[in-house]
């Protein structure tokens, strides 16, 4: 999957792209070659960002503080850090939802 890589042995990273105002939280597909998430929270002042975070903590079964936005703060183009997953954990449940 060209968006997940493996930052470390229990780290991985996900690009990401961000469609805000969502009717329900979600995992949508891939949209080029990134994977597209739908989420409620409007883009203002942080409040996108945040449920990212618990979107993807919820979904990979770890804690919020062990999610990290590392690039595109401000973008729907995102890469978001997971530590305490490994590559193969994080495909197997994204690959449940494409």
């Amino acid at each position: 999957m060209i968006f997940l890589h493996a930052v470390g042995e229990k780290s991985v990273s996900l690009d990401l792209y961000i469609q805000p105002k969502a009717a329900k939280n979600s995992i949508c597909g891939l949209h080029g070659h990134e994977l597209k998430l739908a989420i409620t929270a409007p883009p203002v002042d942080g409040k996108a960002n945040k449920a990212v975070i618990s979107y993807l903590a919820e979904l990979f079964d770890i804690a919020k503080s062990s999610v990290t936005i590392t690039s595109g703060l401000q973008s729907r183009h995102k890469r978001a850090t997971l530590q305490g997953v490994t590559l193969q954990e994080a495909g197997d449940i994204v690959h449940r939802f494409l």
